[in-house]
């Protein structure tokens, strides 16, 4: 039987972390009083805020200031692990109400072993207290060097279905007047709508589209990058490989290889995750 949902901004604990083993889900729009650090430790989610969505594979986390609308959801099993910190712990917040950033193994390792203290702890611990003060003093490190792998949200209903039709189809040779046609305008000012709501273009938009679900895909347990690169619109290999290392900085099967290993380190005396229903 599902558990119910654990209500963040009821738990008295200025800090604590949520663990779960999760099947492919949704969530709805909701905001949070407290900080939060989102990580999946398997699989890949989709966030979004209200004017921006990221993907995050494994390696990679996002801030979330308090108050910060958003919502989640994920095509694949995750194993999510979600820090939340009272405001009032962390010094310096990250600037912005949301900033994604690279893991290094120390930031993975730590956020892994705050499963130990879930949202039933103590108010007041002294090790958990200690613990948690010291993450939300790294955080200004940790998101120092925040990546822009992120992709626009639309503001109107017709941007929407371009945006909609261009995700849909990203392993087929799609073209803009497809799209354009898809949202009901013309050309101009389907071009219009991407430079003036989302600040790009929409090949701009399709081409980190392909390379944000090569990033999901490659995140699968048995990937491969052949398939990978047909299955987001290339005929070439050598070109999606130059592709994705452009945008990313390091070949596709480096970056597979190496989430595979992220994937497998669990941190030597890391207490099991608890499982709980988490939003």
């Amino acid at each position: 039987m599902a558990r119910p949902l654990v209500d963040v901004d009821a738990v008295k604990a200025p800090a604590f972390c949520l663990a779960d083993e999760l099947s492919p889900f949704s969530s709805d729009w909701h905001v949070h009083r407290k900080h939060q650090l989102l990580y999946s430790a398997r699989g890949a989610l989709h966030l979004e805020v209200e004017r921006a969505q990221w993907l995050l594979p494994p390696q990679r986390a996002a801030w979330l200031r308090a108050g910060t609308r958003h919502r989640v959801h994920a095509s694949q099993p995750v194993s999510l692990r979600t820090v939340y910190l009272a405001p009032g712990l962390v010094p310096r917040p990250p600037e912005g109400e949301c900033r994604v950033f690279v893991l290094e193994p120390l930031a993975r390792e730590l956020l892994l072993y705050s499963t130990r203290w879930g949202p039933e702890r103590p108010r007041k611990e002294a090790l958990a207290d200690s613990f948690f003060g010291t993450l939300a003093r790294l955080l200004s490190e940790w998101t120092s060097e925040a990546r822009d792998w992120r992709l626009p949200r639309a503001r109107t209903p017709e941007l929407e279905r371009a945006m909609a039709f261009t995700l849909e189809h990203l392993g087929e040779p799609i073209s803009f007047e497809d799209a354009a046609r898809a949202a009901r305008l013309s050309g101009r000012t389907l071009a219009r709508r991407f430079e003036e709501e989302a600040r790009t273009t929409w090949r701009r938009f399709l081409h980190d589209a392909r390379m944000l679900r090569a990033m999901e895909l490659l995140a699968e347990e048995g990937a491969r990058v052949t398939q990978t690169a047909y299955a987001v619109g290339y005929e070439s290999l050598a070109a999606f490989t130059h592709a994705f290392h452009a945008f990313c900085g390091e070949r596709p099967r480096d970056f597979r290889q190496r989430v595979a290993r992220g994937v497998e380190l669990r941190g030597e005396g890391a207490p099991a995750p608890r499982r709980e229903r988490v939003r």
